[in-house]
């Protein structure tokens, strides 16, 4: 896992994303914050998981299934399995120690 600072690399409205192996950041103070860390090192586990192009290609058709579901793109992201296992979980320091393997299913029921 490498932590880089682009700005420029950041969709507007967002913090950081993951590109196995990188965790991409907009602000170089976000290298301290250990809750945006371990959001992004979920995103890194679970993209491990899913060998990466098939995390992708999950992420986006949810990503388009949550749209149609909710006519809202802030809350057709919030609702994607992947950002919902890592948003619950952020706070967690010892999250991926116990994590178990494709645990984001848990997350795939929308609320």
């Amino acid at each position: 896992m490498f932590v880089i600072v682009a700005k420029y690399l950041i969709p507007k409205g967002f913090a950081g994303l993951t590109l196995f192996p990188f965790i991409i950041l907009k602000e170089k103070t976000d290298v301290s914050n250990p809750v945006m860390l371990q959001h992004e090192k979920i995103h890194i586990r679970q993209q491990m998981e899913l060998f990466i192009l098939p995390f992708f290609i999950w992420y986006g058709t949810e990503y388009f299934i949550r749209i149609l579901q909710y006519k809202d793109k802030h809350t057709a992201y919030r609702n994607i399995s992947f950002e919902r296992e890592a948003y619950a979980n952020e706070s967690q320091k010892d999250f991926l120690q116990k994590r178990r393997f494709w645990n984001f299913l848990n997350y795939l029921k929308a609320k």
